[in-house]
C-alpha cells in the first residue's frame, strides 16, 4: 500500500492507494466506529463490491445502503433526494459518514449530499473507476449536473479519507479503463513531462490492467492532482490549470446528452483541441500537438469531435465554470508538462474546430 497526503490544514487527509485495501480497511473502520453510516452507490457497483466494506463498517452504529442509477445521465437532483430520503427517514444526524462507492458520478453526488446534509458531514470517497481514483475522488469537489452545464450546481467539501482499491478495477470495462486514462494524460501534459512519457510507453500495459503499471498511474497522478490541490482548494487560478481538455470536453457531454460520451472520452478527444488551439495560439510547436493526438488515440479514446456549428460550440462552452460573463476560456498548453488559462480570439478558435471537423 502507497499513502498519499492532501495537506489542507485541518482538513487534510490521507489517499490509501494499493491492491485488496478493503478487506481490512482500519482507516475507514476508525472514521465508521460508532456512527451511523450510509453507504451511496450505483445499480452496477453496489452488487459488484458493497460486500467488501461489511468488516470496515461492522463496527458503525447504523448502517444504510443508497443505491442510485447508474450513469451520468442520473448525475441530478432526484438521484441527490434519493440520498436525502434515505437519511432523514434513518433519522441520521450531523454525526452521519457517507461512503461513496462508484465512479465519479456517485463521488460527486454522494460528496454533494454530504456537503449540504444538515449544513455538513463528513465522508469518505472509495473510487471504483480508474477516472474516479486518479480525478474526482481527490480536491473536494462535489456536485450534480444541470440540462445547460455541466458540474454547474456543487459545493467544495473535502473527504476525510479515500481509499483507492486498485482490486477493483479488475471489474472494469475497457471503455471505462480507456476514459480513466483520459486524467492520466492529462496530469503528465500539464504538470510532468517525463510522466506523459512514462504513460505512453507503458499504454499497452495500462490497457491490459497491468497491477504495477496502474498502481506508479494512480500514484503519481494522485501526487500531482494533491499538490495542486493544496496550493489552490477553491480554483482561484493554478487549480483550473486541471480542466485542460474539459472546456471542450464538457461541451461535448452537454451537447451530446449527458452518458453519451464517458467523461474521459470527451476529454481525451478535448485535449486533442485544446492542444490544436495551443499551437495556433503560438504556444507550442506542431510536434506537441501530434504527441497528445497519438497518446490519445492509442489509449482508446475518439480524437474527432462531434460536428456542430461555430455557434452552437461557443455556445455550449459559455456554460462553463471557466467562463468570464459568458466568454469561454481555455487551459493550453505553453510547453512540455506546463499550462496556463487563457482567452483567445474566436478566429483562431473557429480554425481549430473547423480543422477538426475536416
Amino acid at each position: 500500500m502507497r499513502e498519499l497526503r492532501v495537506a489542507l490544514g485541518e482538513r487534510s487527509y490521507p489517499i490509501l492507494v494499493g491492491p485488496g485495501l478493503l478487506a481490512d480497511c482500519q482507516p475507514l473502520a476508525q472514521l465508521a466506529r460508532g456512527r451511523s453510516v450510509a453507504v451511496v452507490s450505483d445499480a452496477n457497483v453496489a452488487p459488484l463490491h458493497a460486500h467488501l466494506l461489511s468488516g470496515a463498517l461492522s463496527g458503525a452504529a447504523a448502517r444504510i445502503d443508497v443505491t442510485l442509477p447508474a450513469g451520468e445521465a442520473h448525475k441530478g437532483w432526484a438521484s441527490l433526494d434519493a440520498i436525502f430520503d434515505a437519511l432523514l427517514s434513518a433519522r441520521f444526524d450531523r454525526d452521519t459518514l457517507v461512503v461513496a462507492l462508484g465512479g465519479g458520478v456517485v463521488g460527486d453526488i454522494a460528496g454533494f449530499a454530504a456537503a449540504v446534509y444538515q449544513r455538513g458531514v463528513d465522508f469518505v470517497q472509495v473510487p471504483t473507476t480508474l477516472l474516479a481514483m486518479v480525478d474526482s475522488s481527490v480536491g473536494g469537489k462535489t456536485a450534480i449536473n444541470h440540462p445547460l452545464g455541466k458540474n454547474m450546481i456543487g459545493a467544495f467539501h473535502q473527504p476525510r479519507l479515500v481509499v483507492a482499491d486498485l482490486s477493483l478495477l479488475a471489474t472494469l470495462p475497457a471503455r471505462d479503463l480507456s476514459a480513466g486514462l483520459a486524467e492520466v494524460i492529462k496530469h503528465g501534459a500539464i504538470a510532468d513531462d517525463d510522466y506523459l512519457d512514462r504513460i505512453e510507453r507503458d499504454l499497452p500495459r495500462l490497457l491490459a490492467g497491468d497491477a504495477q503499471a496502474l498502481a506508479d498511474a494512480v500514484a503519481r497522478s494522485c501526487e500531482i492532482k494533491a499538490s495542486v490541490v493544496e496550493r489552490d482548494e477553491r480554483e482561484g487560478g493554478l487549480r483550473a490549470l486541471l480542466n485542460f481538455g474539459h472546456t471542450f470536453g464538457h461541451a461535448i457531454e452537454a451537447g451530446e446528452g449527458y452518458g453519451a460520451w464517458l467523461h474521459g472520452e470527451a476529454v481525451g478527444c478535448g485535449m486533442v483541441l485544446a492542444a490544436d488551439l495551443s499551437a495556433r495560439a503560438g504556444l507550442v510547436g506542431p510536434d506537441t500537438v501530434h504527441r497528445i493526438r497519438r497518446v490519445v488515440a492509442a489509449a482508446g479514446l475518439p480524437v474527432v469531435p462531434p460536428r456542430y456549428s461555430f455557434e452552437r460550440w461557443v455556445e455550449l462552452m459559455s456554460v462553463d465554470k471557466k467562463a468570464q460573463q459568458g466568454t469561454p476560456r481555455f487551459v493550453l498548453l505553453d510547453g512540455p508538462g506546463s499550462a496556463r488559462l487563457t482567452r483567445v480570439p474566436d478566429a483562431l478558435l473557429r480554425a481549430t474546430l473547423e480543422a477538426a471537423a475536416g
